[in-house]
Parts: structure tokens; sequence; C-alpha cells
């Protein structure tokens, strides 16, 4: 079963990579991004898409430049998460057969992003759009568009968001932080499952 959230472990050391995403594929959790300003992320999403070939969506955030897609697909990566809309990068992603989600807030950078191939939208970040602002853009975006809120969302309010039209969540500190325990990590993953099952119901 693939749910509809997205690990977000930004500054992860390769040397965690193996731990961390063996808890969060074991909790449920098979999307993972690693962001490009941590260190060294491309060997961290190499070693995770080996490890867990065929289980998960492994991939790379904070995407900024066209000539980064391609790094991304060479180690194994098949997402790119952006916190801003380049069409450049969307287009270079789409070119590259990867899922293309960039940052938007706006109505007008929702609809371009979309018109430009973008697979979905990541909110960025969601705390300002909040669960009013998503309704709204929700009743003149296309039905069947992905949004995935980030920032400012967790296991307490997933429902309220869900309730608003959100498709999915990036979870960033409030499940990792550079240096956690593989354990509370795989904790925090198992109440995020849970919570997001909740919602499913």
């Amino acid at each position: 079963m693939t749910r509809e959230l997205i690990a977000i472990l930004r500054g992860i050391d390769p040397e965690e990579a193996d731990a961390i995403s063996d808890v969060l594929v074991e909790a449920g959790i098979t999307r993972i991004e690693v962001p490009l300003n941590s260190p060294k992320p491309l060997v961290s999403i190499r070693r995770m898409a080996e490890r867990h070939a065929g289980r998960t969506e492994i991939g790379a955030g904070t995407v900024l430049q066209p000539a980064q897609v391609e790094e991304v697909r060479a180690a194994g990566g098949m997402l790119i998460v952006s916190p801003n809309f380049n069409p450049a990068v969307v287009t270079a992603t789409r070119d590259a057969e990867m899922k293309s989600y960039p940052g938007v807030l706006t109505p007008s950078e929702c609809f371009a992003a979309l018109a430009a191939g973008a697979t979905g939208l990541k909110v960025f970040p969601a705390f300002q759009m909040g669960v009013e602002g998503l309704k709204a853009i929700r009743a003149v975006l296309p039905v069947e568009t992905a949004i995935y809120m980030v920032g400012g969302v967790g296991p307490s309010n997933f429902a309220e968001w869900r309730a608003a039209g959100a498709t999915g969540f990036g979870i960033g500190t409030a499940l990792y932080r550079p240096g956690d325990d593989a354990r509370d990590v795989g904790v925090r993953a198992r109440e995020m499952v849970s919570a997001w099952e909740e919602t499913c119901r």
C-alpha cells in the first residue's frame, strides 16, 4: 500500500541512511526525499534506492537547477521536489521520466506548474496558505490535481487538511532531525501512518 506521505530527511548523513530508511519503510512510509542541501545527498539517495529497490520511491528535495535532475536520476532517484516552481526543472524531470513536485503557493503558480507538466503540487509553506486557502484553491484546480501540504502539518491536523482537499503530506522535522535515533524515528513514523490511515476510513 502506497500512502500519500513523503518523509523529508533534511540533513541526513549517508551513514544514517540505511537505519533511518529501514524504520520508515517498516512503518509504511515508502516515499523518501533527501534535500540536496544535506551532506552528500546523492550518496544517501543511492544507498536507499538500492537497499529498498522495488518497494520505495526515493528522490531529492530542494532541487533548484535542471542539471541536478540528471544527477538524482543517475543515483537511482525517482522523485524531484522543489521549494519553488522552475519550469525548466519540471521539464527536465518529466523528460527524465521522473515525478515532479514543484513548490507553489499562489493560484498562478499552481496553474503554471500543472501546465508545465508537474506530477503534483507541493504547497509550501502550508501554514501560510492555511486550511481555508486550500479549500478555495482546490475549488478551482482540476479535480485530479494531487496536492501535498508541506510545512506546519502533522498527525494532529492530517484530518483537517484532508477534509479541505489535501492529497497528502510532506513531513520534515516532525519526523526526522539530523542525529535522531532510528528507533525514535520509527515511533514517529508509525504515529504518522496511524494518523494517515484514520483519515482514510
